[in-house]
């Protein structure tokens, strides 16, 4: 009877239960493996590649920080934010999140709209204009195509709510229901939402107007380029200097331990010329780095304009609704005043 209830037991006894195996290395993984999303990339010709990357592949090779990674995360809301960083420009405008370098753009894979049209359209742009040479860089018309998807995309979510709205106001400006107060409502919450989307993209924009220094950290082309030619150069001066080979000094030839004179006059001229060279570079760079900001400059303020035109008919939507809510009001108190006097 003890041999049969000990058998009886360990037929009962799940297999799962002498598996050794350990669960939490495989919860371990699957945490690991939560970093990695979808990424669409888009390079100078228009070429697209679906990519598979964690975080820490992005921010090792866009040299970017962990916060400004949060920004395109879709499981996050923040607001309207445009970063100038080191080797890239990180772009967080409605629902088009992406990362652009100097050669490339990183886009989150995505189904929403916004996303689709800003791929196809981009590829076509660079397509297209492959053989023509273009005023703006390729990280230029990446972000100006960013950010007249995004104008276009909230002057279309203005122009529906005033579509819907107007009918709304103008049935309760004659007469005053529970059902239509109800729809105002809503449209006045709607309204607020889509008010502070525009006013934050509008304020994104002309904080980058107001600072030269953020608009010179995001021309990742010219400071590219400027990378390589140092490297460049230095490569060239080191391979001369090693190719030169020591002075062979004559044991014959007297030496004097001090040349005062001489190596005073060698000190100044290499001074002069140092001195020289530098002013003209830096007068150069400067002159460069001016119309290129220049340009920039120009770029966001033809889309300022547009924005802030799109904010001004929300102010003036906004005025409609408190202009139809005081004719109710005084509707109301005039009814009011007939009930007592009656």
């Amino acid at each position: 009877m003890e041999e049969a209830r000990h058998l009886f037991l360990h037929s009962n006894i799940p297999r799962s239960a002498f598996s050794t195996s350990r669960p939490h290395l495989d919860v371990h993984r699957k945490k690991r493996g939560q970093g990695s999303r979808s990424w669409i990339k888009i390079d100078q010709n228009g070429n697209t590649t679906i990519l598979h990357l964690d975080k820490a592949t992005i921010m090792r090779n866009c040299s970017l920080p962990a916060r400004d990674l949060r920004l395109l995360d879709p499981m996050f809301i923040y607001p309207s934010t445009i970063l100038g960083r080191e080797k890239a420009i990180v772009v967080s405008l409605e629902q088009i999140r992406c990362i652009i370098t100097a050669e490339e753009v990183i886009l989150m894979n995505s189904l929403d709209g916004c996303v689709v049209q800003y791929k196809s359209e981009l590829c076509k742009r660079l397509k297209t204009n492959r053989d023509q040479e273009d005023d703006l860089p390729f990280e230029f018309r990446a972000l100006e195509l960013a950010l007249e998807l995004t104008c276009i995309s909230l002057d279309s979510q203005v122009k529906e709510l005033k579509m819907e709205i107007d009918p709304v106001l103008d049935e309760l400006a004659s007469s005053i229901s529970t059902l239509n107060l109800e729809r105002v409502r809503r449209f006045k919450g709607h309204l607020l939402a889509l008010t502070q989307q525009v006013q934050k993209v509008r304020d994104e924009i002309e904080h980058l107007m107001d600072d030269d220094g953020d608009m010179a950290e995001m021309h990742l082309t010219e400071k590219k380029r400027r990378m390589e030619d140092n490297s460049s150069a230095s490569d060239i001066n080191f391979r001369s200097s090693t190719s030169s080979g020591p002075k062979k000094v004559s044991k014959s030839a007297p030496v004097s331990p001090s040349d005062p004179i001489g190596g005073a006059q060698k000190l100044q001229r290499a001074f002069s010329t140092i001195v020289g060279s530098s002013k003209n570079g830096s007068l150069m760079g400067s002159s460069n780095n001016g119309e290129r900001i220049e340009q920039l400059e120009m770029l966001l303020e033809a889309y300022f304009v547009v924005i802030d035109c799109t904010l001004s008919k929300l102010s003036s939507l906004k005025g409609y609704i408190e202009d139809t809510e005081d004719l109710i009001n005084i509707k109301l108190c005039l009814l009011l005043w007939q009930e007592f006097s009656g």
